[in-house]
C-alpha cells in the first residue's frame, strides 16, 4: 500500500505532467504560427508522450488502490522569440522533469516501495531520452543558426516524427 506522502507526490506529478502537455501545446502554436509544420508536428508528438505519461502515472495510482486527485493547471507562456529558444526552454523543462523523478524515486526507495521503484525506472530512462533529444536539435540548431535553408532541411526531417507508445512493462 502506498503511503498518503506518495499518492501526494505522484499526484502531484500527474498536474506537473499535463502542464507539460499544456507547455508543448504552446510551442507547438508557436511553430504553426510561423509555419513550421515540421516543429510544429515535433511538439504534437511531445504531447502526445507527456499525455502518455500522464496516464502511465493515473494508471498505476488506480492500479495500487490509491485516490487519484487533478487539479489546476497554471498556463503555460506563449511569448517566444525563435525556435531556439523554445528548445532550450523545453530542454529546461525536462530537465525539471527529471529532477521530479528523482524526487520521487528517493521518496519511493527511502520508504521501500519497489512497485513505485519499478514504474520510475521506466521514467528515468524515458528522462535520459527526452533531454538527449532537446540537446541533439539545440546543437543542430546552433550550427544551423538563421540560415532559413538549414531550418527547412530540419522542419523537414522533424515532419516525420511519430508518436510510438512503449510496450507496456509491469502492468502499467
Amino acid at each position: 500500500m502506498l503511503s498518503d506522502r506518495l499518492v501526494e507526490a505522484i499526484n502531484e506529478q500527474i498536474n506537473f505532467e499535463m502542464y507539460s502537455a499544456n507547455i508543448y501545446f504552446a510551442m507547438q502554436a508557436y511553430c504553426d504560427s510561423i509555419d513550421l509544420d515540421g516543429f510544429a508536428n515535433f511538439f504534437k508528438v511531445q504531447i502526445q508522450e507527456e499525455n502518455y505519461h500522464t496516464s502511465k502515472f493515473y494508471d498505476f495510482l488506480k492500479t495500487m488502490g490509491a485516490r487519484i486527485k487533478i487539479g489546476a493547471i497554471e498556463g503555460p507562456s506563449n511569448e517566444y522569440s525563435s525556435i531556439n529558444e523554445i528548445f532550450r526552454i523545453g530542454l529546461e523543462h525536462e530537465k525539471k522533469v527529471t529532477s521530479r523523478i528523482y524526487n520521487l524515486m528517493d521518496m519511493a526507495t527511502e520508504e521501500k516501495e519497489h512497485a513505485t521503484i519499478s514504474l520510475l525506472k521506466w521514467f528515468i530512462d524515458e528522462q535520459v531520452e527526452e533531454e538527449d533529444t532537446f540537446n541533439k536539435l539545440i546543437k543542430k540548431l546552433d550550427r544551423i543558426k538563421e540560415n532559413q535553408a538549414g531550418i527547412y532541411m530540419l522542419d523537414t526531417e522533424l515532419q516525420a516524427r511519430t508518436f510510438v507508445q512503449p510496450t507496456a512493462t509491469n502492468g502499467n
